[in-house]
């Protein structure tokens, strides 16, 4: 049987499963009052997530960005383009979607291989 591992595991979900070399993030969010504020907050918690997993942002594979307001896309994309390693971009799908509190704005899911 493959192991699974879960981490920083509460009653309703973990924040990082890892399953058959594959790392699972449940939807990150950051805090800030600005969209660039809580990507980049968004951004960090994900490479703190992976690096607790034992990889880093240059094993993604795929990305679902939720935005509250696709207005903000072109800002989100300011921070991302600069976080992103050069020649590991993963797959990525963007939309506008309700997030789950209002002050939210931004709400990123990755896999990474480890």
């Amino acid at each position: 049987m493959t192991q699974i591992t879960r981490y920083e595991t509460g009653r309703r979900m973990s924040q990082c499963v890892v399953h058959g070399g594959l790392v699972y993030l449940a939807g990150q969010v950051g805090a800030g009052e600005t969209i660039t504020e809580q990507t980049a907050a968004t951004l960090a918690e994900i490479d703190r997530l992976l690096a607790l997993a034992g990889t880093d942002k240059t094993r993604l594979l795929t990305a679902q960005v939720w935005l509250a307001d696709i207005a903000d896309f072109e800002g989100m994309n300011s921070v991302w383009d600069k976080w992103v390693a050069e020649g590991h971009a993963p797959t990525r799908a963007t939309g506008e979607i309700p997030l789950a509190l209002p002050e939210v704005r931004v709400e990123i899911i990755v896999v990474a291989a480890l």
